[in-house]
């Protein structure tokens, strides 16, 4: 018997929750769903908008107590260069999406491109650092 099972909330870390949200909400145009904590140490949901079951949550990286000073150093380190969270979205519209994203002075890593793999997409960075791939839907 098939399992039913869905994708309901990934993680992706934030440093500044505020300028996280911003990015997530005005640049992206998802939704807030929830903001909690305060200061440095927010959880927040934000997801797309008509997609209530599907959420990402931005979370201080090292909140939890089984986190080291070691382990919060490389999770730092691996923040500020992009290489510790990353996320994959999809548009029907890339070029469109890209625009807008553009002149939300969104970090641009790669521009919309035609992938050797069959898949057109374009990444760019929010302000964590961590690597957002869009993906074109065809």
């Amino acid at each position: 018997m098939a399992m039913d099972i869905t994708i309901h909330t990934s993680v992706l870390p934030h440093e500044d929750p505020d300028a996280s949200l911003a990015f997530y909400r005005d640049t992206l145009g998802f939704e807030v769903r929830s903001d909690v904590g305060q200061g440095r140490m927010r959880w927040i949901t934000v997801g797309p908008a008509g997609q209530p079951d599907t959420s990402i949550l931005l979370a201080p990286p090292a909140a939890d107590p089984g986190v080291t000073e070691d382990e919060r150093r490389t999770i730092r380190e691996m923040m500020a260069k992009g290489t510790y969270g990353w996320i994959l979205l999809a548009t029907r519209d890339l070029d469109g999406t890209f625009e807008k994203l553009q002149a939300g002075d969104a970090e641009v890593v790669q521009e919309p491109t035609e992938q050797p793999y069959g898949i057109r997409d374009c990444a760019f960075r929010d302000p964590a650092g961590n690597l957002v791939r869009l993906q074109e839907l065809r």
